[in-house]
């Protein structure tokens, strides 16, 4: 439940920023924040995997490209859903997917510990 409600938490920083930096992402209210990245989180686990399952052999010929425009769809669909919180285009719904990328990498890199490379130790015999 602790890992739920942190990746809410930096999805909702991630679409804060999204709103700040875009001018063509809207977001009226605090709870049309909250329900915006909950739904975002949703689609994102439900309907975006789908998507690119449909779209992988345009996604192999573009190299990837592609994939811009499945999360733009899901940021976009997100729009759609949920009232107060709006994208004015689609060019604008993939900028701001790519923000919301982006933002959640950076904030998720503090919550994670610290890697360690395995020391090769020498072997007793």
């Amino acid at each position: 439940m602790l890992r739920f409600l942190l990746h809410w938490l930096t999805v909702t920083i991630a679409l804060a920023a999204a709103a700040w930096l875009l001018p063509g992402v809207v977001v009226e209210s605090t709870e049309a924040l909250l329900i915006a990245a909950l739904v975002l989180g949703f689609i994102n686990g439900i309907v975006r995997p789908i998507l690119m399952i449909l779209t992988l052999p345009i996604t192999v010929l573009t190299l990837g490209l592609f994939y811009l425009v499945v999360n733009g769809i899901a940021f976009f669909l997100a729009a759609w859903l949920v009232p107060g919180f709006a994208v004015t285009s689609f060019g604008w719904s993939i900028l701001g997917a790519l923000v919301v990328s982006l933002v959640s990498w950076f904030v998720g890199l503090f919550g994670r510990p610290e890697r360690r490379l395995p020391v090769d130790r020498p072997s007793h015999q």
